[in-house]
């Protein structure tokens, strides 16, 4: 539920409601209100989250299950270690082994 992933992925971040609120330009009630389930953040509030949040709008939604991590700033030796650690924690074998 939307509800429910704005609020978890905000925790993750360590970010308060307060704090989204600022970087959207909107009031904590507002994102209260999101969390709740007592309103619906517009198609364009959609969108800021999943860039504030690196997901996807489908990740938002519930359309796909598994969370996207925008890399693009990363370097190759960075996206490397990154996938030995996803591989460790599904419990395969890293590139070195």
């Amino acid at each position: 539920m939307l509800s429910e992933k704005i609020k978890t992925i905000r925790e993750q971040l360590g970010m308060t409601q307060a704090e989204l609120a600022r970087k959207l330009g909107l009031t904590r009630s507002s994102i209260n209100g999101w969390e709740m389930g007592l309103s619906v953040p517009s198609t364009q509030y959609i969108v800021e989250l999943a860039k504030l949040f690196n997901v996807s709008t489908d990740y938002l939604l519930g359309m796909e299950h598994g969370a996207v991590l925008n890399i693009d700033d990363l370097s190759e030796k960075e996206v490397s270690v990154l996938i030995d650690v996803a591989n460790c924690f599904r419990g395969k074998q890293t590139n070195d082994e």
